[in-house]
């Protein structure tokens, strides 16, 4: 079957899936005023619960107040410099899709596939979709993404991917079905929320983008591959990337990190630290991987190998917590060239093809330590150019930028955060779905005079 029909199949069964479900009755906070009359017509198809509520202000500033944000949810995903807009009224809708895992236990539901949708009163015809980064709920864009967009008039709306906390890989039956059901979800809440917008506000939707930070980054790309007839672009920053043959990806850099940064850390094995820079890591981030061995690296191998190849460690579930290369079933030891077939088809499942439908831009720090460059940003813009899709993507990399924005506030004198430069590409995108083109795919300087937690330059 051609793509296209292939696409066009899989949509028209999720929206009749999403319109069998019977919508659960609205809980709805008392209107303040007009602004709020309608919101008991609001009905998300296919939500299996919802609950509504008029806010005064569905900016993180009113909604860490009111109980409808979850400030542990996005913790350090941004600068404490960071500035962000407030007094957006209008109505938040959180609620569920059917799903069998319960680890969210948001609102005391027990229960995954949560969603949040925001429609402020003001609205601009837009819409932004999102996915949650790392294994986070769905509020952890709710400073970084949510706010701003709103601010602008967006209608936003975000998943929880499915399956959230440390343990995701216990969902699903096939190795690599976890992260499916993200791709999944980003597509039902999409398409749930479009349908929601535009009975809400009686008129046309006229832009949906998709926006993601790391795993979410992650779904954009996924999105604007697979569906993206539903979206008319994305910003994609640091998006995690699974090529589709033996290219390297987090499971070939990670066991060499676990392996060879303790030696480097203890005595500065010349060795150990050539082994690093060839596994993927950029020269000059050194000073950054101290953190990210004590905080990310570990973790983060385990729980994504066992999501893909959890018969390398037996019985064991996600490992042995920094255990010493050559402990048995140790992830300090892992091969990933050097297992089954099975494993290699199970990343294939999940993995990206750089042949975006719809204009992408991307955004990721040289200095990232936990998704090098190397691997994942310039790895990615390789294989849309291979596709010849390189007229629909600009890829800006940020000097002095690394993973997390806390990470600036550590070395603010040696780093820059990436937040205000999704931000710059997001209001780029806006412009080119206009027909002005952005300016071409650049290494950005690092900037080091103004407000560097709240303005970058692409150009």
């Amino acid at each position: 079957m051609p793509l296209l029909l292939r696409r066009s199949a899989v949509l028209s069964a999720l929206l009749a899936s999403l319109l069998a479900f019977p919508l659960a009755p609205v809980a709805s906070a008392a209107p303040a005023d007009a602004r709020c009359a309608r919101i008991g017509k609001i009905h998300v198809p296919g939500a299996q619960h919802q609950v509504a509520a008029c806010l005064d202000d569905l900016t993180t500033a009113g909604t860490s107040a009111s109980g409808h944000t979850d400030p542990a949810d996005w913790a350090g995903l941004h600068s404490a410099a960071t500035r962000n807009p407030s007094g957006v009224p209008g109505i938040q809708i959180d609620g569920y899709f059917q799903d069998t895992s319960t680890a969210n236990p948001t609102h005391g539901w027990n229960h995954d596939s949560q969603f949040v949708i925001r429609l402020p009163e003001k609205w601009n015809g837009g819409l932004v979709i999102a996915g949650a980064p790392g294994n986070r709920r769905q509020y952890a864009n709710d400073f970084t993404i949510s706010d701003w967009v709103l601010a602008k008039g967006y209608a936003y709306a975000s998943t929880d991917k499915g399956n959230v906390d440390l343990q995701f890989y216990r969902d699903g039956r096939r190795p690599g079905d976890a992260i499916l059901e993200w791709y999944h979800r980003m597509t039902q809440v999409t398409v749930a929320a479009r349908t929601t917008v535009a009975r809400h506000y009686g008129r046309k939707l006229h832009k949906t983008y998709a926006m993601g930070i790391s795993n979410g980054g992650q779904l954009v790309r996924w999105a604007l591959e697979n569906h993206p007839e539903l979206y008319d672009g994305g910003v994609d920053s640091e998006g995690t990337f699974w090529p589709p043959d033996n290219r390297p990806n987090a499971l070939t850099y990670l066991p060499v990190a676990l392996r060879e940064y303790p030696k480097y850390a203890a005595t500065g094995d010349r060795e150990a630290h050539a082994a690093m820079l060839r596994a993927g890591f950029a020269p000059g981030s050194e000073f950054l991987w101290d953190f990210n061995y004590r905080i990310l690296w570990d973790g983060t191998q385990r729980r994504y190998r066992e999501e893909v190849d959890p018969d390398f460690d037996g019985d064991l579930d996600a490992g042995i917590p920094y255990c010493q290369s050559g402990t048995p079933g140790c992830d300090a030891d892992y091969d990933y060239y050097a297992r089954p077939k099975s494993v290699h088809q199970a990343v294939r499942r999940a993995s990206h093809t750089g042949r975006i439908g719809k204009p992408l831009i991307t955004v990721q720090g040289t200095l990232d330590t936990l998704l090098p460059i190397k691997v994942h940003g310039d790895a990615y813009a390789a294989s849309v150019r291979a596709q010849g899709m390189a007229a629909r993507h600009r890829y800006y990399r940020i000097e002095g930028a690394s993973h997390l924005d806390l990470e600036y506030d550590m070395f603010p004198d040696r780093m820059r955060p990436l937040l205000p430069c999704m931000r710059t590409a997001f209001e780029a995108l806006e412009r080119w779905s206009s027909g002005q083109q952005p300016p071409p795919s650049a290494t950005i300087p690092r900037q080091t005079a103004g407000d560097v937690a709240n303005t970058c330059a692409i150009s």
